[in-house]
């Protein structure tokens, strides 16, 4: 049995983080060692992050000395919806598969329709949504910026 909350992985929150990071500075190249360092995240783990959402297609990277990253499309374009059922393995809420009970037990299309009812709500949403005041959330990560990069 289910109890307590379901979480998304640490890989999605760190794509998520990405794009808002991307979509705050579209004005410009954005390193992996800028957004690592802006939110304190392994730096390894994100070029495996940055490398999955290149070729899903969420960013464009440009290699070279003055290269970087930058959304591939328009934010208001990315649901959440679509990074989070990318990013995620499974939706699978509980291991019915080997349960005793599953041949009558209702719980399987409870847990269902309550997954597709969150991902509506993902989808709802877009990166451009979860960053409504730009200049708000630069002045928080500001000083979590190299150089202050975040204030810009």
């Amino acid at each position: 049995m289910l109890w307590g909350c379901m979480r998304l992985t640490r890989y999605t929150d760190y794509s998520l983080r990405v794009l808002i990071h991307l979509a705050l500075h579209q004005e410009r190249l954005c390193s992996i060692g800028e957004i690592a360092h802006t939110y304190q995240i392994s730096h390894n783990h994100l070029m495996k992050v940055v490398n999955a959402l290149a070729r899903d297609g969420f960013v464009e990277t440009i290699r070279g000395r003055s290269g970087g990253m930058r959304l591939s499309r328009p934010a208001e374009t990315i649901t959440v919806g679509e990074v989070v059922r990318k990013t995620e393995e499974g939706f699978e809420l509980a291991y019915c598969s080997g349960c005793l009970l599953s041949p009558a037990c209702g719980l399987t299309s409870v847990l269902v329709e309550g997954m597709n009812a969150m991902l509506a709500v993902f989808d709802a949403y877009t990166i451009a949504d979860l960053i409504q005041d730009k200049a708000v959330v630069r002045r928080m990560l500001a000083g979590h910026s190299p150089l202050g990069i975040g204030a810009r």
